[in-house]
């Protein structure tokens, strides 16, 4: 069926074999047709200058046969081989060998970056570790641990801490910006008190930098922090413009009356942010 469409590199790209002997997967993507046949190419433009070259079956550096092919497992998957454990202790290998096998080069990996390679699984620190795994497996797979390692700790959920630990570790350092900020500005909102305006400033600031909501939201937030920021400034603006002896319309700054009636439109409109 389909698979005889591809060509004998199936999903790695031929001109990384041939050229870098570097299984290099591309997923689908940059297709180049030859002789009825499919192959996916890192380089298409270079694989379609000589196809022969690099399409031959005969090539110096062939694709390895199945078991020697890495692929990647999704966390499910890696689970659903249990009782099949993860190798070096679940050590990421690059981020091992890259640091010259040093103890301070044992970074645990994560389950959602995992590779089958030789009937066993590896897991790695990032997803650049995996592809680096991915494109020269031979070069990570066969390494052994030192006698002593690092601990092996299991994560504790936010959850199951107490009130005070779950703010310390869960939102200190987001509030602790926060209330710098405030510190810094010291903002006054037209009608509202300061410990009020300084609530308000906080809430806003929170949602503008939260990391957990979608660029959208976070945009929406700066931008009502802006004009919230913008609305602070009026009272020290006509706090200073307003000084000393009466002027005639014709003697105050010309942008004086358009804020003086921001200002005035501003009783009783700011609510809590939402």
């Amino acid at each position: 069926g389909l698979i005889k469409l591809f060509g004998d590199t199936y999903h790695f790209c031929p001109v990384a074999l041939k050229n870098s002997n570097v299984l290099f997967p591309c997923n689908g993507e940059n297709a180049a047709k030859y002789r009825e046949r499919i192959y996916y190419c890192s380089t298409p433009e270079l694989f379609l200058q000589t196809p022969e070259q690099f399409a031959s079956s005969d090539c110096s550096h062939a694709l390895p046969p199945p078991y020697l092919r890495p692929k990647k497992l999704t966390g499910i998957q890696v689970k659903n081989k249990f009782p099949q454990q993860v190798e070096l202790r679940g050590f990421c290998p690059v981020t091992y060998l890259d640091g010259k096998q040093r103890y301070e080069a044992l970074v645990q990996g994560k389950m959602e970056f995992a590779v089958e390679y030789r009937e066993q699984i590896y897991i790695f620190e990032n997803k650049l570790k995996q592809d680096m795994f991915l494109r020269t497996p031979e070069f990570y797979w066969d390494q052994k641990l030192p006698d002593k390692i690092p601990p092996l700790c299991e994560p504790v959920p936010l959850s199951s801490l107490p009130n005070l630990g779950y703010l310390e570790q869960g939102v200190a350092v987001s509030v602790i910006k926060a209330v710098t900020a405030v510190g810094c500005l010291k903002p006054k909102y037209p009608f509202l008190s300061v410990q009020k305006s300084a609530l308000l400033y906080v809430a806003y600031y929170l949602k503008a930098f939260n990391p957990r909501s979608t660029d959208y939201i976070r945009q929406k937030y700066k931008k009502k922090l802006a004009v919230f920021e913008e609305n602070c400034a009026l009272i020290p603006y006509l706090m200073s413009t307003m000084q000393g002896d009466y002027k005639p319309p014709s003697a105050q700054p010309m942008d004086f009356e358009f804020k003086l009636n921001m200002f005035l439109a501003l009783e009783g409109k700011e609510k809590c942010p939402t």
